[in-house]
């Protein structure tokens, strides 16, 4: 059995200088809370929704393994809205498995959405982006995952290492469950230098900035075959001036 590797926890206050020094940075839960003002527990009254994720039905791999919703936001100062359902779009050049292409998926429900807690949650890492790009608005895509291992592997990026195509990249890592493997990897998109580490505890988070840097995360496998796994997270991407989509669009 590999050894899990600890991340570099940052301090709230060091945040916005660790992701403009480095592109990166991983909070735990309790800072994670301290910069969106929230109290402990806030975030654990979310894990039921894990439960009804339906299935991911655009997997070009074959697979099974994935479930997920999709909502979009836009953040404007302490101002939240939700926008209009729409599709998922990225282009090839960052994700040559999926992009090109719409895809749809099901919204968060209605009660997640309006919980006060998720709005200080993309206030307070829309407040990380203005720190990297200045104050503006920001066009959040929230994505609620579960991987498992039902089919005996999962793959948290079927698409490998990879950028998103936006300014601020927040991966919140929600549970592990029964598994082995789920590294998550950061590499220097300019360069050789990079990171490996076990996102482990719940509502821990990491924080990228995505024009300097590449992750993935590698497959997952059951502890036990007998006993299928899963790991969950929350993936939530904010960029300037607009959600991608198609040209034209």
């Amino acid at each position: 059995m590999t050894t899990a590797l600890n991340p570099l926890l940052t301090p709230a206050d060091q945040v916005d200088a660790r992701l403009r020094d480095t592109g990166q940075a991983v909070v735990a839960a309790a800072a994670l809370r301290e910069l969106c003002g929230v109290p402990p527990g806030a975030f654990e009254h979310w894990l039921p929704y894990w439960d009804a994720l339906p299935p991911d039905t655009h997997l070009r791999d074959g697979g099974r393994y994935r479930r997920r919703r999709h909502s979009c936001f836009i953040v404007d100062g302490v101002a939240v809205a939700q926008v209009p359902h729409r599709p998922h779009w990225q282009p090839v050049e960052y994700n040559a498995l999926h992009g090109g292409f719409e895809r749809h998926f099901e919204p968060m429900p209605p009660q997640w959405v309006g919980d006060p807690a998720w709005g200080r949650l993309l206030i307070g890492l829309a407040r990380r982006a203005s720190a990297l790009r200045g104050a503006q608005p920001w066009y959040v895509e929230a994505h609620p995952f579960r991987i498992d291992t039902t089919g005996g592997i999962g793959r948290p990026t079927p698409e490998g290492a990879h950028r998103d195509g936006v300014d601020l990249v927040a991966v919140l890592l929600v549970a592990r469950r029964d598994i082995k493997g789920g590294e998550t990897r950061v590499f220097d998109a300019q360069g050789p230098a990079g990171l490996r580490f076990t996102l482990a505890e719940p509502f821990s988070a990491l924080l990228l900035d995505d024009a300097r840097v590449i992750h993935e995360t590698t497959p997952i496998q059951p502890l036990d075959a007998a006993v299928p796994g899963c790991r969950d997270t929350l993936v939530l991407t904010f960029r300037a001036r607009g959600f991608q989509g198609p040209a034209g669009s």
